[in-house]
């Protein structure tokens, strides 16, 4: 390398015409240090003997502000010292102040439990249960204990296997909670100990060096060169520098030097605390799942009690039934018409989802939420972290020379004046762009070096080099600052190259790092130099993950459109977009308040945002107004997040997404925890959703069509033949019938390459047809077995209390029951294969466990047809010949079930398609807002089908028991990086008080 000067070669943009105006100035904002701006130490407003040690006191801004107060101020409200609280001191503060973490509500298990049976589908079954104990006592019988007893069984089996799988699934969320517990240092009664942070209270002196998180909010009495990762806060790359006096807020990372600090709140009363009081105040709302739970629930109850009514009126008043035998046919529509194991199975498919998804590193903590994933179209992603690495790199394309060194040696200089350890964020970014972290010191012996601090803001090592012997100087800062030390070869011509590449980084995104080098002439590392001279200019960004470019390419190809949303710079968000392929279509968050501009493309504010690659410079509030603006616009919304800051538009999001190292804010607001980086775990969790949904579906359109199948047949049966079916015996059909559908949760499906919604006309159709089809295979063997002798003539099967054996006795002979439950049985279950598939059944393979389910399932039934004869209901066994006849009766009628499902794709459900297409083409042109996709809305109806009694918790906040800190919406400007200047008057204004009991 030589040390003299030569011609510069013309910057990229040195042809373009300097900006003179300021120019130190706009170079300093291209290379500062993110902080906020100074606020001046205060004192109460009002006299501080008037204050007592309590949170509506405390943290009254309206009284003090803890924040901004002096610190001598702070130790006498907090009634502390520098030699922290004694034990004693500590636990009657957790009594006033609570402990230190965000309280988790704890479901009662009983409750939960009870929670499957209130819905409902549920209270019709226990109505016949109460029906077949209660209303059954007449004509000189006795109560039907046996129907009884089955329908309670039958509630409570399906209610265990949900409370079963819905709790292993939060007891897992809970684990993964617990292991992420922090530990805390502090001074108990002058001695320094490690406790958990949760033991952290108000008056604590705590103490947190590189690497730590700040396990409260706290203000500094000691800072040794401390910088703080405040990005949870800001959304933003660069750490903050702090020094003694300033606040650091709970959740923050100490990225560099040693720091002491007093506790000035805790849990809920912490900035993260309020946050998560704030979007958690009122969870009593109903999921999307629910409100598709609700119609089914609704098709299926009507269905049931239009055929009711009209057993009422033929077998009472056109027949003259006896009370009794009304009621026996009546209960069979009961129970054999509710899908009492819906919610059950949807449970279950739900928590075997969640627990797969757990395998691709995706936690979730509200179950339904995976039902929604499948059907999202938008997902608003967080930048840093997610679409970028959080890691400051060099961009080595992009290095600027100036001089004769070229850019390997400017990065190699630049590696000299970095630390090897004890890094900040840039000297890490710095060394780690060599490739070999060694050749930072190889060749050189270290003599002094001056570490970044926030005065200087630039580092200086002073070196002897080994080959030469020579002592040199290198040092590396913000530009303003070096260039100005550039004494050798500072001149208009190189300031104005400087400043046109500092202006081209500044437009792409790329904070600037300027490099100089001087030559000592003695051997005094402390002497003076020959002057510095600039050498380079390097380019600092925070680079797309490896994986992003692909894993938004994949998720377009689901159909899913991703939008950035960050709080971090317009001009960084675009390069971002562009290197991801993204696009560069991205907005300023003010435009969320002003509206498109005039002349503009983009006739509202919704098309705006519609059309929007991404947004910059977002605060909470902004972030929540985009989420709930596309909702309106009929798009099912996923939002990631990781920070107190994202907490309340991830409540809102119909899947709130918390990344890898989120806060417990954000965590405790998201419905899915992702405990691995990147944007890939969730397309990995869409595909997967996707998958859950298709068995969902299935399972539905299954369940609605035995519905249709149960009440119509057998009440045409009782229409027309005076055919009373024993109740017991649709028990026992329906209790295999759940048994086989609940391996639904693990069976084979292919997952959709678009959003899935669920279509309910689609459902019902479908289920009408394959009903009344499976209704005219029972009625047609029916009919045939009582009004001719084929098959005794065929096969030579009798009935054995029958005078004719080629004829039943009756149309209620006890064989005739058992024949009629046979082929019920084998059908209904059997058409699970064809509602699981798109294409000819046998094209499709199911999950062995399904397969295996549906064997043992007819294996019992043609075991209890061959051998049951249970002496409180009316049955018989039948003949193997009759239970051959049966089987290849249903396989006849089983294989036409695929050519009905084509016929219905190519007539109703291809008319019922165009017709939905042509609403939504007609609303979006009118500018009404479609309402398909409204995440967490609750109706009365609706929410009967939430498996939680939540009138206990309403009932627990109405006397005072599990109250919560509040915070005004104002209030959360405080977590935006440019508008936490003006915090102290924002809060002042909107006083945040303990709620009262």
């Amino acid at each position: 390398m030589s040390e003299s000067n030569v011609a510069k070669e013309p910057g990229p943009q040195g042809d373009e015409s300097p900006v003179v105006s300021s120019p130190e100035e706009k170079k300093k904002r291209e290379y500062k240090e993110f902080g906020h701006d100074e606020e001046k130490p205060t004192h109460a407003n009002v006299d501080m003997s008037l204050i007592e040690l309590k949170a509506e006191d405390l943290y009254d801004k309206e009284k003090v502000d803890l924040e901004t107060i002096v610190i001598e101020d702070v130790f006498k409200l907090l009634q502390c010292d520098e030699n922290g609280l004694g034990d004693e001191e500590a636990n009657r503060r957790i009594e006033l102040f609570g402990p230190n973490k965000l309280e988790q509500e704890e479901q009662n298990a009983f409750l939960q439990f009870l929670g499957f049976m209130w819905n409902p589908l549920s209270w019709v079954m226990e109505g016949a249960a109460l029906v077949a104990i209660v209303l059954s006592n007449g004509n000189n019988q006795p109560p039907d204990w046996e129907d009884f007893i089955g329908i309670v069984l039958l509630l409570f089996i399906n209610s265990a296997i949900g409370f079963y799988e819905e709790r292993n699934a939060g007891n897992a969320v809970k684990a993964l909670m617990d292991s992420l517990a922090p530990k805390a240092k502090v001074k108990r009664n002058g001695t320094w100990l490690e406790i958990e942070s949760a033991g952290l209270v108000p008056g604590d002196m705590i103490s947190f060096k590189i690497g730590d998180i700040v396990p409260a909010d706290c203000r500094l009495t000691e800072a040794i060169n401390v910088s703080i990762d405040q990005a949870a806060l800001t959304g933003e790359s660069l750490p903050q520098s702090k020094k003694l006096g300033d606040q650091c807020f709970s959740g923050s990372t100490c990225k560099q030097g040693e720091a002491e600090g007093v506790v000035i709140s805790t849990g809920a009363n912490t900035f993260f605390g309020r946050a998560a009081s704030l979007v958690g105040q009122d969870d009593d709302t109903t999921g999307h799942l629910q409100k598709i739970l609700a119609q089914i629930g609704s098709f299926c109850l009507v269905s049931i009690g239009i055929f009711v009514l009209a057993e009422i009126f033929v077998l009472y008043a056109g027949f003259h039934y006896s009370y009794r035998r009304g009621l026996n046919n009546i209960l069979v529509l009961l129970i054999g018409g509710i899908p009492i194991a819906m919610p059950t199975v949807l449970s279950v498919t739900l928590a075997v989802g969640a627990q797969q998804l757990a395998k691709h590193k995706a936690i979730v903590t509200r179950i339904t939420a995976i039902e929604e994933l499948a059907g999202v179209t938008i997902l608003c992603s967080d930048k840093t972290g997610t679409l970028t690495t959080n890691k400051l790199t060099i961009d080595r394309a992009t290095i600027r020379t100036y001089g004769p060194f070229s850019a390997d040696d400017v990065m190699l200089l630049a590696a000299y004046a970095s630390r090897t350890e004890n890094q900040d964020a840039i000297d890490s970014a710095v060394v780690q762009a060599l490739g070999d972290a060694s050749r930072a010191r190889a060749g050189i012996k270290l003599l002094d070096f001056k570490p970044f601090n926030p005065v200087d803001k630039r580092t200086e090592i002073t070196y002897r080099e080994e080959s030469s012997g020579k002592l040199k100087r290198v040092t590396k800062g913000m530009t303003g600052i070096i260039i100005e030390l550039c004494s050798r070869n500072k001149t208009d011509k190189l300031e104005n190259k400087l400043e046109a590449d500092v202006e081209e980084f500044a437009t792409r995104g790329l904070r600037a790092l300027a490099v100089a080098y001087e030559e000592l002439d003695g051997q005094d590392p402390e002497g003076e130099g020959n002057g510095f001279e600039l050498i380079g200019l390097l380019a600092i960004f925070d680079p797309p993950r490896e994986d992003t470019k692909q894993t938004i390419d994949d998720a377009l190809a689901l159909g899913v459109k991703v939008k950035m949303v960050t709080g971090d710079q317009l001009a960084i968000a675009k390069e971002t977009g562009r290197r991801l392929g993204l696009g560069d279509h991205m907005y300023p968050a003010k435009v969320l308040k002003d509206g498109p501009a005039p002349g503009s493309k983009h006739l509202s504010l919704d098309e705006m945002i519609l059309d929007a690659d991404g947004f910059a410079g977002v605060f909470p509030e902004h972030k929540y107004e985009i989420v709930k603006r596309l909702q309106g616009l009929g798009h099912l919304c996923a939002m990631t997040g990781d920070g107190a800051n994202d907490a309340p538009a991830l409540s809102r999001a119909n899947v709130g997404i918390a990344v890898e190292g989120a806060t417990d804010a954000a965590r405790g607001a998201a419905d899915i925890v992702l405990t691995e980086p990147g944007l890939s775990t969730i397309v990995h969790a869409i595909r997967g959703s996707r998958v859950i949904f298709q068995r969902m579906r299935n399972y539905s359109i299954y369940a609605c069509a035995v519905t249709i199948r149960i009440v119509v047949c057998f009440a045409i049966l009782a229409f027309a033949y005076k055919f009373d079916f024993p109740p017991f015996m649709v028990l026992i059909i329906a209790l295999l019938n759940d048994g086989t559908i609940m391996t639904l949760s693990v069976d084979r499906v292919l997952p959709s390459m678009t959003p899935d919604s669920w279509d309910l006309a689609e459902i019902f159709a479908y289920a009408v047809a394959y009903g009344i089809y499976l209704t005219a295979s029972t009625v047609a063997l029916v009919s045939i077995i009582l009004k001719t002798s084929f098959f005794y003539d065929k096969f030579g099967v009798t009935f054995l209390d029958s005078t004719n054996p080629a004829y039943p006795s009756s149309s209620n002979d006890p064989q005739l029951h058992m024949i009629v439950y046979l082929q019920v049985a084998i059908i209904s279950q059997a058409l699970i294969f064809v509602t699981r598939s798109h294409g000819f059944f046998f094209m499709e393979r199911p999950s062995f466990a399904l397969l295996g389910a549906f064997c043992i399932a007819q294996l019992v039934s043609s075991i209890i047809a061959a051998y049951a004869d249970f002496g409180f209901t009316q049955i018989q066994p039948i003949s193997g010949g009759w239970i051959g006849i049966v089987w290849v009766w249903n396989i006849v009628w089983f294989a036409p079930l695929d050519w009905i499902k084509f016929a219905m794709k190519a007539t109703v459900i291809k008319k019922l398609r165009q017709r939905h297409e042509l609403a939504q083409a007609e609303q979006v042109s009118a500018g009404v807002p479609i309402t398909r996709t409204q995440s967490r809305v609750a109706s009365i109806h609706e929410s009967l089908y939430s498996n939680r009694v939540s009138f206990i918790r309403r009932a627990a906040r109405k006397v005072g028991f599990g109250s919560k800190i509040t915070m005004k919406p104002e209030e959360l400007q405080r977590f935006s990086s440019i508008q936490a200047q003006r915090t102290g008057a924002t809060l002042a204004r909107n006083p945040s008080r303990t709620a009262a009991a």
